[in-house]
């Protein structure tokens, strides 16, 4: 057994060192060793060099944006608005397009793009920014009065740049819809429609606090057609509006209540992008059938906030009720769950043209004040953002301006440009209010101005 022993260790020896490299490793050491020295690294000291480097670089983004949000509200204090305002900008889907005799076309304008490194090899003009609108927001006095007012901020772009090089993208946000961006990019769009609205998760996140939200979406039978269609679209549309501080759930009634996700049953879960995905996977399944009881639907939901309060975002806490009408009287819910404090936000969005048992949904809105009518598929973008106005309400008669820096996510602009060079990205961004005397106690939100940083700025940063 001894002899066994010594010749089965013998052989895990010389595996270990084959397979191992160590003899590879000693005679390699040994050809360098008169050029080499050993030098003991101390761990914590170099953390503490690459959360020290870290944050001076994003101190220094956070100096861009609050120079932005300076210059933002200060520009909107100047301004007095004007109804027949006529004003043109740089559209930046119309940059360097030109008509059939080769001259540029309104809102056109000619600029020598070149490709920049530093901007994901995109054709850019760093001497300038320019203006996005959504296709479905027009061109109305407020529009080009903001885009008037926010031109203050291109010298800041600038300047901001030229303090620090790393700087990427900077924008303006606006609460009507438009986006300015800086620098110059250019991206015809095949189709000639934006979809990109700048009021996405980032402005939210900057313009609000966090959230707790339960979704109410009526499944009755009156609900068939063309109202599913667009009480699933306004649920999606909320669901974007939502971010990692936030928490949600959502609930169908018809004559009973059922949590869409059964394993969500009685509680908020974190508004992450696995799960906003994941109901919206189950909001397009949902199907209608019986009548619609409300009463009930509301009652789980008071109760669910109610029973979560400290756990979920500690802050704002609203449902949004989706429905064509309801035919049962629930003022018995309120009055139980939400008076005299009101402490629970109820925003009711009625689907349909026609107005059938609108009452009670109108008894709601007298009570909680917030309520809108949603008839068409092209409404729905513009009646769910009004809700952030209410939401950001607080925040902004405070003047909190909060930094809030977002979770990581993939350029957009890239994934829809350059797919062999996707980027993961975080920005931080600030909300900027009117400072005028008159609004001061209304809490008017002018936008959000933000700029992004590409993660690998931060690697970067990093001890190999």
């Amino acid at each position: 057994v001894q002899q066994w022993a010594a010749s089965f260790g013998k052989e895990i020896a010389a595996l270990s060192n084959r397979y191992s490299g160590a003899k590879l490793l000693q005679k390699k050491y040994k050809d360098v060793e008169g050029v080499v020295k050993m030098e003991e690294v101390n761990g914590e000291e170099l953390v503490k060099k690459f959360a020290e480097e870290m944050e001076e670089m994003l101190g220094r983004k956070m100096k861009s944006v609050k120079r932005l949000a300076e210059a933002a509200e200060d520009a909107d204090l100047g301004h007095e608005y004007n109804e027949t305002l006529e004003f043109d900008y740089f559209n930046s889907l119309l940059i360097n397009t030109v008509d059939e005799e080769g001259n540029p076309i309104p809102l056109g304008g000619e600029f020598l793009l070149e490709k920049n490194e530093h901007f994901n090899k995109l054709p850019v003009s760093t001497q300038q920014s320019n203006i996005q609108v959504p296709t479905n927001v027009y061109n109305r006095p407020d529009i080009l009065n903001g885009v008037y007012m926010s031109e203050a901020l291109n010298d800041i772009f600038i300047d901001n740049f030229q303090k620090d090089p790393t700087l990427t993208w900077q924008y303006f946000g606006s609460a009507t819809g438009f986006f300015r961006l800086y620098p110059i990019q250019w991206i015809p769009d095949e189709n000639g429609v934006v979809t990109f609205d700048c009021r996405n998760r980032n402005y939210i996140q900057a313009a609000t606090s966090p959230k707790d939200v339960i979704i109410v979406v009526d499944v009755s039978g009156s609900m068939k057609g063309l109202r599913l269609t667009i009480a699933k679209h306004t649920i999606n549309t909320i669901l974007d509006t939502l971010g990692e501080n936030d928490f949600v759930n959502i609930i169908a009634y018809s004559d009973y209540v059922r949590y869409v996700e059964p394993c969500f049953k009685g509680m908020l879960v974190q508004a992450d992008l696995d799960n906003r995905e994941h109901f919206k996977i189950l909001v397009d399944e949902l199907q209608v059938k019986g009548e619609g009881k409300v009463k009930k639907a509301m009652k789980e939901s008071f109760k669910v906030l109610n029973e979560v309060l400290g756990q979920g975002s500690l802050c704002n806490q609203a449902i949004m009720l989706i429905t064509d009408g309801a035919m049962e009287d629930f003022k018995d819910v309120f009055e139980e769950f939400n008076f005299p404090e009101r402490r629970v936000r109820v925003f009711t969005y009625l689907i349909g043209r026609e107005m059938t048992f609108a009452e009670n949904v109108k008894w709601i809105a007298c009570n909680n004040k917030y309520y809108t009518h949603v008839s068409t598929l092209a409404d729905v973008q513009e009646n769910v953002m009004e809700y952030l106005h209410v939401l950001s309400r607080p925040m902004v008669i405070n003047h909190d301006h909060d930094i809030i820096w977002t979770e990581a996510y993939m350029d957009s602009v890239l994934f829809n440009t350059q797919a062999q060079s996707l980027l993961l990205m975080t920005s931080v961004a600030m909300p900027v209010f009117s400072k005028k005397e008159e609004t001061l106690s209304h809490g008017i939100l002018l936008g959000v101005v933000g700029t992004d940083v590409a993660l690998r700025e931060l690697m970067k940063l990093a001890p190999r």
